[in-house]
């Protein structure tokens, strides 16, 4: 493991954590200590700070403790040219970077409590695209597909393709797949999901293309969704986090698509991803961590072409999902189960109360 990526994601989590610490700071300036804060409609709290460690955040007062927690993971910062290239502080910057994340994501639920909509789809039309962390509702029903099978789990895209077809094609492959895709963060000023809402592509909870949030902050809630379905439905206690680990590792299969220029913070929480066993695979020429231990192959693969991003990132994950091909001239699957035919996009409509119209039905031999 290089130098370089040490630096990088450690540095990051230092940012991070103290770009956060100044924000609650401002909070408990404006706003009384016994404050309510959270996600909203959820038993969970902040999902990931309460299934790892246990701590209940329920009001601005209970998060110092966190926020104190997360300041004591980070490692020193990477000095000299004689790093010893362990894995493990990387580890530690990358999950208080992604434990600050969520305080972030609170506090911006407090100070903006209208930034994200509760719904399970966008509103185009009063330009209201980020759903932020889902809550219970949406949780249980969805959260069940990653355990029943029907959705083999889930690919976190942070950052934006070059053009909005690029992003159609990587996403439409995914969909094929029967995988989620929760998207978060902006690169050049867009994201992929406005990129995929101006290729025409329909997004939100019901076409499984979920749009999280515009900033790498907002990447916590696709975290917070895997521990949530390890507590509901693995039976993992709140606190015991090797479990919480291992259980994602072995039973969720998600990975994260970096698109875009990888900064300082996008390493970090790229690092904390690797906690989960959920490695991160970018089209930039970043410094990368191939050989296997905490993920089930490679931890950050650079460089991968965006026509195999899918197929890599499928084989990194060690995820096997079979592809059907079937000569019709639509994209079908579970992921479009939930997809809208506007009036706009009919040709033609036959009985439903708007014509009459005859249904022929005949019977034909299975061979």
């Amino acid at each position: 493991m290089s130098r370089l990526v040490a630096f990088a994601a450690i540095q990051g989590g230092y940012n991070i954590v103290s770009k956060v610490e100044g924000r609650y700071t401002r909070a408990l300036q404006t706003y009384n200590a016994d404050t309510k804060i959270g996600f909203p409609n959820t038993a969970y709290f902040l999902p990931v700070i309460y299934s790892l460690t246990g701590m209940k955040v329920e009001t601005l007062e209970d998060a110092k403790k966190p926020l104190d927690f997360v300041r004591g993971l980070l490692p020193p910062h990477v000095k000299g040219h004689n790093h010893i290239p362990y894995l493990g502080p990387l580890l530690d910057a990358g999950m208080a970077a992604i434990m600050a994340f969520e305080i972030d994501e609170a506090l911006r639920y407090l100070e903006q409590p209208d930034f994200y909509l509760h719904s399970e789809e966008p509103d185009l039309e009063a330009g209201k695209i980020w759903l932020g962390a889902a809550d219970d509702t949406v949780f249980r029903k969805r959260g069940v597909e990653f355990v029943d099978g029907s959705a083999p789990g889930f690919a976190a895209i942070v950052g934006a393709a070059p053009d909005p077809e690029t992003a159609k094609e990587i996403v439409e492959e995914y969909q094929r797949r029967s995988l989620y895709i929760f998207c978060a963060a902006n690169q050049n000023g867009t994201t992929v999901i406005e990129q995929l809402i101006e290729a025409g592509v329909q997004v939100g909870w019901n076409t499984r293309i979920v749009p999280f949030g515009p900033d790498i902050s907002s990447a916590v809630f696709a975290l917070g969704f895997a521990n949530r379905a390890a507590m509901a439905f693995g039976g993992v206690e709140p606190g015991d986090y090797q479990r919480m680990l291992l259980y994602n590792k072995n039973r969720i299969f998600a990975f994260v698509n970096a698109l875009g220029d990888v900064n300082a913070e996008w390493a970090a929480a790229a690092a904390g991803a690797v906690n989960w066993g959920f490695p991160t695979l970018a089209d930039t020429d970043i410094p990368e961590i191939l050989p296997t231990g905490v993920c089930t192959y490679e931890h950050v693969v650079a460089n991968v072409p965006h026509d195999k991003m899918v197929e890599k990132s499928v084989e990194v994950r060690g995820l096997k999902t079979t592809v059907s091909t079937i000569d019709i001239p639509l994209s079908f699957g579970p992921a479009y189960e939930g997809e809208r035919v506007r009036g706009a996009d009919l040709f033609c409509q036959m009985g439903g109360g708007k014509s009459q119209a005859t249904e022929l039905v005949k019977m034909a031999d299975l061979n």
